[in-house]
């Protein structure tokens, strides 16, 4: 796995410091998606029928009721990334739980979302007060969080919905404590069996005194 060049120069405009590294995703971690997204998806003609876990294959057309291909979801989440300030609002204690995380840690927002929407994103996390950096990618966390972490052996935590990228992590920071969060647990039953060397944790409450007392805050 190989760092996104555009990542790394991302990484290479922040202040890094000696704190304890504390990595957050933001879709479903931060803020909601899996909620506003099927009501969005109606605003234009479309349905997200989960059958299986995630997108792709589960949004069917309303008018036919036919399954759409890849292309069309991906082209309907770009779509909703251009106006999620209109949809998309703080995981329920996520604010007060990482601004008391904060205070003793660097916190660094990191999502997977083509580059272009990285200041439509920025907008709609300062107006929520979420003034944590932020860095896109459009590959694999790993590399991302190993250049983060930079030369100093501090302690790192990673927060993800998505079980792929709390992989990639295990296997670039071996030291890294995972900790696998969704904003919404309704669709938790559809996923695969978390892998092993990574903790479940059902909301924010839980995560937050999980997460300090790994990062030894």
């Amino acid at each position: 796995m190989t760092i996104d060049p555009e990542t790394a120069r991302q990484i290479d405009e922040l202040s890094l410091s000696n704190q304890p590294l504390l990595v957050l995703d933001v879709d479903d971690v931060i803020l909601e998606f899996i909620r506003p997204f099927p009501e969005y998806l109606r605003t234009r003609g479309f349905e997200l029928k989960l059958e299986s876990f995630g997108l792709n294959g589960n949004v069917a057309d309303l008018s036919s009721g036919q399954r759409v291909d890849n292309e069309t979801v991906a082209q309907l989440v770009d779509a909703f990334f251009e106006v999620q300030h209109d949809w998309q609002k703080l995981a329920e204690d996520a604010s007060e739980t990482i601004a008391r995380l904060s205070r003793a840690s660097q916190v660094v927002l990191l999502t997977a979302m083509p580059h272009r929407y990285r200041q439509t994103r920025r907008a709609l996390l300062d107006q929520l007060e979420m003034r944590y950096p932020l860095l896109t990618t459009e590959r694999a966390k790993g590399p991302a969080i190993k250049r983060l972490r930079g030369d100093h052996p501090r302690p790192v935590a990673f927060v993800d919905d998505m079980y792929y990228n709390l992989v990639s992590v295990r296997d670039t920071v071996v030291d890294a404590h995972l900790f696998h969060l969704m904003a919404d647990n309704s669709v938790r039953a559809l996923m695969p069996p978390i892998p092993q060397g990574i903790t479940v944790v059902e909301h924010w409450k839980e995560a937050g005194e999980k997460i300090a007392r790994s990062l030894k805050l």
